[in-house]
């Protein structure tokens, strides 16, 4: 469900309101022990894994895990265990666009990219944007009205409504990165479904 466009900051109220709740999620997510950011990670990837909707896809956007996010690797490995075709994105920072390319082996075809974060190497395999079935969204923040916070360079507000519209946008992330409300614009692209180590906080069917 979308903001109340009324009610809803905008401007550089907006932009302010973000990078508040910005700095508290990264702050609680850091405080994270080790041991429980594995534990935790252990639990939304195998609740990852078991989504109908993944096992159902053929051809899966994942990302590459960084920092103290949780760890996004066992699913990138057990989509490639499944046959499933693995596309990750490179970013296109001159363009300031995603480029969406295949990842057939993870040890050969990835490499630290422009933000440090692993990516396909140039040489990967391109993947049209229409053979996409199935997103996984990063981001530092998400409510239970699907609204999603990002790291503020709008690159997936930009590439996911080029998606197809059948592919659902199923974010993770750790239950302290959950809030009540995150502040968003018409142009903020919420997701279908959220998961943490607590499981599927909720799911709803893509828009027809």
């Amino acid at each position: 469900m979308a903001a109340d466009p009324a009610a809803a900051p905008a401007g550089a109220p907006l932009r302010e309101a973000k990078q508040i709740l910005r700095a508290r999620i990264v702050g609680l997510r850091d405080a994270l022990d080790a041991g429980t950011r594995s534990r935790a990670s252990a639990a939304i990837a195998g609740t990852v894994a078991s989504l109908e909707s993944f096992l159902r896809a053929h051809t899966v956007l994942l990302f590459a895990s960084f920092g103290s996010e949780w760890q996004t690797r066992p699913v990138l490995e057990g989509a490639l265990a499944l046959g499933k075709r693995v596309v990750l994105p490179r970013v296109d920072r001159e363009a300031r666009v995603l480029r969406l390319q295949r990842v057939a082996d993870l040890g050969r075809d990835l490499a630290p990219g422009v933000f440090g974060i692993p990516e396909p190497l140039p040489r990967c395999e391109t993947v049209p944007d229409a053979d996409i079935d199935w997103v996984l969204v990063p981001g530092l923040g998400f409510d239970r009205a699907g609204r999603r916070l990002g790291y503020g360079g709008g690159y997936y507000d930009r590439m996911l409504p080029t998606l197809p519209a059948r592919a659902p946008r199923v974010a993770a992330a750790y239950a302290v990165q959950v809030v009540d409300e995150v502040p968003s614009a018409p142009y903020d692209v919420e997701v279908d479904a959220l998961v943490t180590e607590r499981g599927l906080e909720f799911e709803r069917a893509r828009p027809a």
